[in-house]
């Protein structure tokens, strides 16, 4: 059994160490692009505004789905966008072991008016999630194309995790 195999059955391990194995860099977390929170904690719940694919450097990727930017590329960036919202995590929590599982996220894809794979790009997200958390990454989900999104980024997620008591 390959080490992803073993973290994907759930087996013990912390995030620290099953990031590591994965060989995965959390990045620091960007700070919200206008006037609001990039979370809120409510009791057990901690809700993440959406992120987008944004590098360490600030830097990010544009386009329509579908259109210019290819499924394959896009699964890349839902990818580096969840990586943003467990900066986001981390930053809020300080422990990523504090999560008890991901409730649920919502992918928003901007897409080209007769895409209709956003869940395939959505994936990316959904399959770091289950990588680094296990069965507890295991969540309900949206994947919705849009018109356009902020600054035209490929895909926004946004998420709500439960925590451990």
């Amino acid at each position: 059994m390959s080490q992803t195999s073993a973290i994907k059955k759930g087996e013990a391990a912390s995030v620290a160490e099953r990031l590591a194995t994965l060989g995965i860099e959390i990045p620091p977390a960007q700070p919200p692009i206008a006037n609001f929170a990039a979370y809120k904690q409510e009791g057990n719940i901690l809700y993440l505004s959406g992120q987008g694919p944004s590098e360490k450097d600030g830097s990010q990727y544009y386009g329509k789905v579908g259109g210019d930017v290819t499924v394959e590329e896009a699964y890349k960036h839902a990818r580096l966008t969840g990586l943003n919202l467990l900066a986001v995590m981390q930053d809020a929590l300080g422990d990523l072991d504090r999560i008890k599982h991901v409730v649920k996220i919502l992918g928003m894809v901007n897409a080209a008016p007769d895409f209709t794979r956003h869940p395939a790009v959505i994936n990316g997200c959904s399959d770091l999630f289950i990588e680094v958390f296990g069965e507890a990454g295991i969540h309900a989900r949206s994947a919705v194309g849009l018109g356009s999104l902020p600054n035209n980024i490929t895909v926004e997620i946004e998420a709500i995790v439960a925590l451990k008591d």
